[in-house]
């Protein structure tokens, strides 16, 4: 069987990702999450001419010559409206975020002025409409503040409150379940064997895929029997979950039970084979009955983390409405050592940046590359990417690189 690029399969695994449906929110529990519908400002902001400083609200052609006195006539505060009018030769003290006066056409600031008790002398000429931030000067009410597809930053929730919106629409958070197999795993603290595993890579794929913003049940660990991996695939396809994500057992040796357990259950197995290190044994595909999506990882935890980076990450996020490229996100940078020449799979290296050369990161693979050992996939900056087939490069040269989640 021939390995599929992993552009090829990116792009394959996510032609049958629609977002999902849309649910209201409230504003306050938006935060990380994509709209889906936009958002429409209610009201005007500013909604009144304020003034942008703390100072004196003046006639523009009663100051355009100092010094010159002005009677004080009152105070405009925020969320205190001076009540009348500035006629000729008045003033009437105002603070930043209060509503303009009516008469008046430009703010003196108070370090411009002397003050002896209703006397105002201005010290600085006028200049109409200085220091007034004017309505609608933010946005107006109608106005689209957000489109469809954006994730909501922290910054975003201050503008939609700033609109009179208190409630979003966006789209469901994808339901993602991991199912872990092996004979071999156990959980950390529980007192391991030698011959045993401690479960690993759930926790940085689950990591992975909240970050995305997709909300994560651990359905535990299979052992490696067919009865009990067929009875574990049914009841996460049965679940209603989005996407289901299966880790370890999607080799090809006696234990690995997962592909025919999927397909037994009805799900059309896409892609079994990448041209991809590490992670050759990646396969995905779609429950026909239920429309999960299926996702079985390799079980060498650097593998897990890596192919979960390159497919499940981008799927979460098509499952939200963002546009996804069917393609990794990569970046140039240059080499800090020489590299040899790679074979026919896609080699995601781990990878420190050593420095920066040229506007672009210096980078340098660790030694060891073994997709088993944690301590390295921790200490990694980057994955220095490289091509099918890449020719021997040397340090200084041109690479590509993709950045790790953080």
């Amino acid at each position: 069987m021939a390995l599929m690029p992993v552009e090829e399969a990116l792009a394959l695994l996510l032609s049958t990702a629609a977002p999902l449906s849309a649910e209201p929110v409230a504003l306050a529990e938006a935060a990380g999450r994509v709209l889906a519908a936009p958002v429409i400002a209610r009201r005007t902001t500013p909604g009144a001419d304020v003034s942008a400083m703390d100072g004196y609200a003046v006639r523009a052609q009663d100051a355009s010559s100092v010094p010159t006195t002005l009677e004080l006539i009152g105070e405009s505060a925020a969320g205190r409206p001076f009540a009348g009018r500035v006629e000729p030769g008045t003033t009437v003290r105002i603070f930043t975020g209060a509503v303009l006066p009516e008469g008046a056409d430009a703010i003196i600031i108070q370090e411009d002025t002397l003050r002896d008790g209703t006397a105002i002398t201005l010290t600085e000429a006028a200049t109409q409409g200085r220091h007034i931030r004017r309505a609608g000067g933010d946005f107006a009410a109608g106005e689209t503040l957000l489109a469809p597809g954006h994730r909501l930053r922290a910054r975003d929730l201050a503008l939609v409150a700033a609109g009179d919106v208190d409630t979003v629409s966006v789209v469901s958070r994808p339901r993602v379940a991991l199912l872990s197999t092996g004979d071999e795993l156990v959980r950390p603290g529980a007192g391991a064997s030698p011959h045993q595993v401690i479960v690993s890579n759930l926790y940085s794929v689950a990591a992975l895929a909240l970050a995305a913003g997709a909300e994560v049940t651990d359905l535990g660990i299979l052992p490696d029997t067919m009865e009990a991996t067929q009875a574990g695939v049914r009841a996460a396809l049965d679940g209603g979950f989005d996407v289901l994500v299966t880790t370890g057992g999607a080799s090809v040796g006696d234990h690995d039970l997962i592909a025919p357990a999927l397909t037994a259950q009805g799900v059309a197995l896409a892609v079994h084979k990448i041209a991809l290190r590490p992670g050759k044994p990646l396969m995905f595909g779609r429950s026909a009955a239920t429309h999960t999506q299926v996702l079985g990882l390799p079980g060498n935890p650097v593998s897990a983390h890596v192919c979960a980076l390159l497919f499940l990450v981008p799927l979460i996020k098509a499952l939200q409405g963002l546009a996804v490229p069917a393609r990794p996100e990569l970046e140039l940078a240059r080499l800090a050592v020489d590299v040899k020449a790679n074979e026919q799979r896609m080699d995601f290296q781990r990878a420190e940046i050593v420095g920066h050369a040229e506007g672009v990161p210096l980078v340098r693979a660790l030694q060891v590359q073994d997709s088993s050992m944690l301590h390295n996939l921790a200490r990694a900056d980057v994955l220095l990417v490289r091509r099918p087939h890449a020719p021997a490069a040397e340090a200084g040269e041109m690479c590509e690189i993709l950045r790790l989640e953080d």
